[in-house]
Order: C-alpha cells, then structure tokens, then sequence
C-alpha cells in the first residue's frame, strides 16, 4: 500500500520513468497507476497521436518496441499500454535489451495481471534498473477496513462502523467491487446522508439483519435463536455468502477473541484486533461468553466445519446442515 502512494505521488509529480512493469494478482492497483498516468501524460487533443494501447494477446515484442521507439507528435511524451502483458511469453529478452537505450519521450507500461512477474527473467532486472517495478498484492484483511475508509473520506462519503464491517463482509478484499459500492453510494445518496446499513441494504442489496457481520454478534452474544436464522438465511443465499467465507469469518472473529484474552492492557485491544474502538464493548462480552479454553473448542469446531464442507471427513452434507450444526457446537 505505501509503494502505491508513493509510485503515484511520484506519477502526479510527473516524475514518470520510461518503464513501468505493474504486476502482481491485485489489478486494482495496476488499473489506479494507468489512470493517472493517462489523465496527466495525455492530452485529449493528442490522444489519437500519442496514446497506443496494445493488447498481450494481439501483438508481439518487436510491434511494441517499434511503438516506443516512435517520437510524440503534440505532447512533450507519447504513453504506451500494454495491457494483457503476462500473455507475452516469448521475446521478453528483446524489451529488455530495448531498455538499456529506452526512450526518454515515451513512457511504457507493462500491465502483468493476476500473477506475479518471475523475478529471474532478464526483463525484471532490466526493468528494475532502467525503469519502476510494481509488485501488486492483495490487501491483508486488517488492511480493507482502513482502505474501504479512507476511499469513502476522499468521495465524501460518511459512513458508520457497522456499515464499515458490512460492506467488507459482503464485498471482501476485492477492491473494484468496494470501489463501485461506494461510487454507487455516493451517486445516489443526497450529500450529507450518513451510510448506515440500512442505506446499504437499499442501495446495495447487502442485507443488514442477515450477513456474516450479524452471525458473528449474534454467536459472541449466544443468541442461539437469532443464529439458527442467519445461517438459514446465509445457506440460502450462497451466491451472495460463499460458505467459505462465512467460515473464514467466524474463524477470524475468534482468533481476535483469543488475542483479547490475551491482553494485558485491555486498552490496546481496538490497536491489536484491527477492529473499530466502536466494536470493543462487543468483545468484552463475547469474552464472558467464551474463555480461552471455549474459544479453542470453537476454533476446531470452525476447522472442522470447513474440512466438512471441503468433503474431506464426513459424509457429503448440505451449506445448511454444515452451518447449523457448527452453530450448535459453537453453543453446548
């Protein structure tokens, strides 16, 4: 995350490089740094000269370097994409070389989706030396909330802590789709209107009584009833609530409750579990419900649950009867 503010602080300084090799499995990031590049390097007037998007799958290395090579014709740079790169898996030595003697008017750009570049390949070391190498990765879950934040500060967007956690639990780490959410968001709602997840359920569909957010308070406050009815509701809509992510969640949720456990100074525990101070009386109560040695039965009742639903032990069971007896041991 800090490599990216700092590669596009330096692209809005128009500090630019001859060569950037964006890739890595999180495409947001890549899409982010090729915006900015394009919104200042082309002028809309000069776009048709010096604007080329290439396609991996469509041209070869010897038609990009004849690209690069070419001199702007209207602007002081001419902006070279490829898109689609990690197709190109033939002639990458060729680019490289092209690198030692790079142009300095153009500016070209290697978007390497869904899979990191092989750092052994002479191109990643050409490119370290003669131009910018960004890896891009995937935010860490502690990472979404804060990021899905500060997104909403910068469109002016105000939004509760439980809006914060429900968004992330329906969307999770995929950050076009939060993006979207929230541009939608901002879109319909009059300015000023605070996002709460009754908001959320209208505009986005996400429903606020019934989501992996609510089955974790309702299980920390053993409200058994009111558990047995979310995960009907969850095993019913599996489109929307992955059972993997539901036990990915529940899993997460009482790993932080064994770390509370764990704290000395309970005043940390906002700072240690990545969570909203907002969210801390939740788990002072969740940890009357469960001491250490009842979070460790849950826990491998979690880990159970998923081999279950991975039909490694066990008979083959349905979303709806995995769930409710997880939840049924997560309360004798």
């Amino acid at each position: 995350m800090q490599d990216f503010q700092k590669l596009l602080k330096q692209i809005q300084a128009k500090n630019f490089a001859p060569f950037y090799l964006l890739a890595g499995v999180e495409s947001y990031f890549i899409d982010q740094l090729v915006d900015a590049l394009t919104d200042i390097i082309v002028d809309e007037q000069a776009a048709a000269f010096d604007h080329t998007i290439l396609y991996g799958k469509e041209t070869t290395v010897t038609q990009i370097i004849e690209t690069a090579k070419r001199f702007p014709m209207m602007a002081e740079h001419q902006l070279v994409v490829v898109k689609e790169a990690q197709y190109i898996d033939k002639e990458l030595e060729s680019l490289a070389n092209y690198l030692t003697q790079a142009s300095p008017q153009t500016v070209l750009v290697f978007c390497w989706k869904n899979k990191a570049f092989d750092k052994r390949k002479k191109l990643y070391k050409a490119a370290q030396k003669a131009g910018v190498v960004f890896d891009s990765k995937p935010l860490y879950d502690n990472q979404v909330g804060p990021w899905l934040r500060a997104h909403a500060e910068l469109l002016q967007l105000s939004l509760t802590p439980e809006s914060v956690v429900v968004l992330q639990d329906f969307l999770g780490s995929d950050l076009h789709r939060i993006q979207k959410a929230l541009e939608k968001l901002k879109f319909v709602l009059p300015e000023g209107k605070t996002v709460d997840p009754a908001v959320i359920e209208y505009h986005i569909g996400i429903s606020k009584e019934f989501n992996n957010f609510e089955l974790q308070k309702s299980v920390g406050q053993r409200n058994f009833s009111k558990s047995l009815r979310i995960v009907d509701y969850l095993a019913q809509n599996q489109k929307q609530y992955p059972l993997v992510l539901t036990i990915s969640s529940l899993f997460s949720y009482f790993q932080r409750l064994m770390q509370y456990h764990a704290l000395d100074n309970k005043q940390e525990a906002a700072n240690v579990l990545g969570v909203s101070p907002y969210f801390i009386k939740e788990y002072q109560e969740a940890a009357r419900h469960y001491n250490m040695k009842k979070c460790s039965k849950a826990l491998n009742s979690i880990y159970q649950a998923d081999l279950k639903s991975k039909g490694v032990v066990g008979n083959a069971t349905s979303v709806e009867a995995i769930l409710k007896q997880l939840v049924i041991e997560l309360w004798i």
